[in-house]
C-alpha cells in the first residue's frame, strides 16, 4: 500500500539556565507564588474557548518568529514549531517573576491588559491537551522536561503546575558531570522523537542549573496520495542563477486552492487524514519579499476563507530539511532580555532570584515523502474528466504552514529555499 506521507516534524526547543550563586538555592517554600493557575482553572469550561484566547497569540508570535529567522542574507531554509517554542516560553514565565515575566509573556505577543495571566497558562494547558486528543488520526504528542541540578530544590507548587499545565516534569541531574548530564538529555530527546534528532546539545557548560527542553511528534498521512511511480527527476530553481535536482512528486486530483493576485502568490491545501492540513504558498518568481511582508493572520484567515476546490496536476518536491536556532538571539531581537541578563527574576522556580537563562536552543526536522508499495497508489475518490488540468509547480522556494484545523494553531512553519539543503 503506498502512503504519501509527511511522516516526521520535530522540534526541541531547550533553555539553558544558570545560576550566578548557589548560596541560597535552598529557598524552596512557596510564599514566592502570587497565583496559583492551578487554582484558577480547576473549574475551567469548555476547553476549545479556552484555547482560543491563546491562539490568535500565538498566531502573530509565529510570523514574528519567522520574520526573524527568515531574515539572513542569502536565504536559507526556515522550519521550525511555533507551538512548541510558545509552550516553552509559556513554561518559563511560569516560573519568571516581575519584569522577567512580562517581558516573557510580551514576547509571546500577549496583550497583558486584555488577558490574565491565569488565562493564558490555562489556554495553554487545554491546547495542549486538545492537540493530543484521542481517536485523532494523526500522530502528535508534545510534552517539557526540566532537567534540573541536584543541588536545586523547586517549589511544589512550580512542580505541581508544570505537571497539571503543560504535562511537563522534572528530572534531577548532576551537570557537574557536563558530558553524562549532556549525553542523558540527548538520550531523552532522541527517545521523544523516535531517534530522528540525536544530538540536541553539542557541548554543555558546567555551570549549568537547569535545562528545559520542550519537543514534538507529528506524523501524519495524505489523505489523498501521491503515486509513488510519478515521481521523478525535476529541477528546483533556488534562484535566478541556481537549480538544483530533486525528486518531484505528482498527483492529479482536487485541491482547495486560491490565487492572491494582489500578493501574486498560489495557496493550495493539502489535507491530511485528521484534522491537520498544509498550506503550501508558491509567490510567483521574485515576489517572496513582498509576501514575507504580508505574512499575518488576517492574510492566512482571508486565504483560507477563499479557497475553492479545483482539479490540477501538483507537483511537490520530496523533502528532507532541519532548521537550527539561536532563540536567545532572536527573543532578544523580539524584547525579551531580563531573563538572559543579570536582572532575570526566575524566583518562582527555586525561590531564589539568582539564575538567568543562558542558552536557548530550537531544533526542528521536516521530511515529506511517499512509504510503502504500489497498490493504492491512486485515491479513488475523485473521478476526473479527461481534459487537462492546469499544473501547480514548486519548483522555486515557497512557504509551508501545517496547521491544526480543531485549534486553527499553526504547529510548523517553514520557508523552502532549496529542498535538498539539509
Amino acid at each position: 500500500m503506498t502512503e504519501a506521507m509527511l511522516p516526521l516534524c520535530l522540534l526541541v526547543a531547550v533553555l539553558h539556565l544558570s545560576v550566578h550563586s548557589l548560596a541560597q538555592t535552598d529557598h524552596h517554600t512557596d510564599q514566592h507564588e502570587t497565583t496559583d493557575p492551578q487554582k484558577q482553572h480547576s473549574h475551567q469550561g469548555d476547553p476549545l474557548e479556552s484555547c482560543q484566547r491563546i491562539v490568535p497569540s500565538n498566531t502573530d508570535f509565529a510570523f514574528q518568529f519567522y520574520r526573524q529567522a527568515a531574515s539572513r542574507e542569502p536565504p536559507k531554509n526556515v522550519f521550525f514549531s511555533p507551538v512548541s517554542i510558545s509552550a516553552a516560553l509559556a513554561l518559563l514565565a511560569l516560573g519568571s517573576r516581575g519584569s522577567s515575566q512580562t517581558q516573557v509573556l510580551e514576547g509571546l505577543a500577549f496583550n497583558l491588559s486584555s488577558i490574565q495571566k491565569e488565562e493564558i497558562h490555562g489556554g495553554f494547558s487545554q491546547l495542549l491537551l486538545l492537540l493530543s486528543r484521542p481517536g485523532s488520526q494523526v500522530q502528535l504528542s508534545m510534552g517539557s522536561t526540566l532537567f534540573m541540578d541536584k543541588r536545586l530544590k523547586p517549589m511544589k507548587t512550580f512542580l505541581k503546575d508544570i505537571q497539571k499545565l503543560y504535562r511537563g516534569k522534572a528530572v534531577s541531574t548532576s551537570f557537574q558531570n557536563s558530558t553524562e548530564a549532556k549525553k542523558e538529555i540527548n538520550d531523552y530527546v532522541k527517545n521523544k522523537t523516535r531517534g530522528n534528532i540525536n544530538q540536541i546539545l553539542e557541548d554543555l557548560d558546567p555551570n549549568t542549573l537547569m535545562v528545559i527542553v520542550n519537543y514534538i511528534y507529528f506524523k501524519a498521512y495524505w489523505e489523498d496520495p501521491f503515486n509513488i511511480e510519478g515521481t521523478h527527476k525535476d529541477y528546483f530553481h533556488v534562484n535566478a542563477k541556481t537549480s538544483v535536482e530533486v525528486e518531484m512528486m505528482v498527483r492529479d486530483g482536487f485541491y482547495k486552492a486560491h490565487s492572491d493576485r494582489r500578493l501574486s502568490c498560489k495557496v493550495v491545501q493539502i489535507p491530511y487524514k485528521g484534522d491537520v492540513a498544509a498550506l503550501f504558498i508558491l509567490p510567483n518568481k521574485g515576489k517572496m519579499k513582498q509576501l514575507e511582508h504580508a505574512l499575518t493572520k488576517d492574510t492566512v484567515s482571508k486565504w483560507e476563507r477563499s479557497l475553492r476546490r479545483w482539479r490540477m496536476e501538483l507537483h511537490i518536491p520530496k523533502l528532507s530539511i532541519s532548521g537550527t536556532y539561536d532563540l536567545k538571539r532572536i527573543l532578544m531581537n523580539m524584547g525579551v532580555t531580563d531573563v538572559f541578563s543579570e536582572w532575570a527574576d526566575l524566583s518562582g522556580i527555586t525561590g531564589n532570584p539568582d539564575m538567568k537563562v543562558s542558552k536557548a536552543t530550537h531544533k526542528a526536522l521536516l521530511k515529506i515523502h511517499e512509504n510503502g508499495t504500489e497498490a493504492a497508489a491512486v485515491s479513488s475518490a475523485d473521478f476526473l474528466p479527461h481534459s487537462v488540468p492546469p499544473i501547480v509547480k514548486f519548483n522555486h522556494p515557497f512557504l509551508l504552514l501545517i496547521v491544526d484545523q480543531y485549534t486553527q494553531s499553526i504547529l510548523f512553519m517553514g520557508k523552502i529555499v532549496d529542498p535538498t539543503e539539509k
